[in-house]
C-alpha cells in the first residue's frame, strides 16, 4: 500500500506528510529529522517500522517537498519547530516518536509538554552535552554557511558525523547538501547559533517535565553525540534508558547491516514493551478516515 500524502496547515506552516498505513498495526509513530535532511533520510528506518506501526513522516516548512508551500526566508526556532510537532503528533494522534540528531531538540521540548497521546519517544544520536568534538563541527559548519560554501558544507558533514557512512550513502549526502537553496543554509546557520547559545542547564531543566518513558540511542563510534555523554539524561528525564550500537558512528542504522540490526532490535524492543497504564489507548482507525476534509489541504496516495 503506498503513503498517504497531504500538505498540512500547522499554526499557518504547510507541512508534506506521508502516513505509511499499515493495516494491522494500531500505534502511530511520527519521525523527526535532524538538521538539513528530509523524509528521505528514514528510508531504512521506514523498513522495520512500517510492518510494526503506522509511519508519519514529514518535511520541515523550509525543507524537501514543503518548500514549495512556503515563502522563503522566514527562520524558525527550535521553539516553534516543537509547536508544529506538537501539532503533528496531536492531528495525527502518534503514539510514539523517534528522532535523529539535532531533531532531539525539538522533540524533548515537544515531549516536555505532554501531549496526552504520545506513549514513548526513541532519541538518536543526540546528548545533552555539546562536547569538543561537536563544538568544533559547528563552529566550522558556521563558517562555510555563513559563506554559502556548499562544497566545504557538504565535505564537512562526510568528513564529521558522516565519516562512518559508506561510500554510496556519502555520494548521496554530498549531492543533497551542495543542492540545497540559499535559505535552508541560513536556516541552518541561524539553528547553529541558536544552539550554541542555549543554557544548557535551562533548556534540559525543562525535559524534568517528560513523564513517559525515553530510549536514547547512540552509536559505540559517535565522537560528537557519544554515548556516555547521552548518558547524563538519567539524571534529568525519570524514565530514561539507553542502548549503544556497536562499531556504529552517529548515522546508526545507515552504517552498515549489523548496526541496521542492532538499532531495529533496540528500538522495536522498546517499543513494544507495554506502556504505563495510563498512557495506553485502545486502536484507532486511519486519521484521514475521521478528520475533517477541509484540514488537508492536497492528499494523494
Amino acid at each position: 500500500m503506498g503513503a498517504h500524502t497531504a500538505v498540512v496547515d500547522i499554526d499557518g506552516h504547510k507541512l508534506y506528510t506521508e502516513f505509511h498505513h499499515h493495516p494491522q498495526a494500531s500505534k502511530t509513530i511520527v519521525l523527526v529529522n535532524g538538521s538539513l535532511s528530509t523524509t528521505a533520510s528514514f528510508a531504512q528506518t521506514l523498513r522495520y517500522l512500517h510492518p510494526q506501526f503506522n509511519v508519519l513522516l514529514y518535511d520541515a516548512p523550509y525543507a524537501g517537498r514543503s518548500k514549495p508551500h512556503n515563502p522563503p526566508g522566514a527562520y524558525l526556532g527550535k521553539e516553534t519547530e516543537a509547536e508544529i510537532l506538537l501539532g503533528l503528533i496531536e492531528r495525527f494522534q502518534a503514539d510514539h516518536l523517534m528522532s535523529f540528531s539535532w531533531g532531539g531538540v525539538a522533540s524533548l521540548m515537544a515531549v516536555a509538554r505532554r501531549p496526552a497521546c504520545l506513549e514513548k519517544a526513541v532519541i538518536g544520536s543526540f546528548s545533552p552535552l555539546i562536547n569538543a568534538a561537536m563544538l568544533d563541527y559547528l563552529q566550522r559548519g558556521l563558517e562555510h554557511l555563513q559563506r554559502c560554501d556548499r562544497e566545504n558544507v557538504a565535505g564537512l558533514v562526510n568528513t564529521t558525523i558522516g565519516k562512518h557512512l559508506p561510500a554510496l550513502f556519502k555520494r548521496h549526502n554530498h549531492r543533497h547538501i551542495s543542492n540545497l537553496d540559499t535559505h535552508e543554509y541560513a536556516q541552518m546557520h541561524q539553528h547553529i547559533r541558536q544552539v550554541l547559545s542555549l543554557d544548557a542547564m535551562g533548556y534540559t531543566r525543562t525535559f524534568a517535565a517528560i513523564d513517559i518513558p525515553l530510549l536514547f540511542i547512540n552509536g559505540e563510534r559517535d565522537e560528537y553525540a557519544p554515548p556516555e555523554d547521552a548518558r547524563q539524561f538519567a539524571g534529568l528525564i525519570g524514565q530514561s534508558t539507553f542502548a549503544t550500537v556497536r562499531n556504529a558512528g552517529h548515522f546508526l542504522d545507515l552504517e552498515h547491516k549489523l548496526a541496521c540490526l542492532e538499532t531495529r532490535d533496540a528500538v522495536l524492543g522498546f517499543l513494544r514493551t507495554p506502556a504505563p497504564l495510563a498512557r495506553r489507548h485502545p486502536p484507532r482507525p486511519p486519521f484521514w478516515q475521521n478528520r475533517p476534509r477541509e484540514s488537508l489541504l492536497h492528499t494523494g496516495t
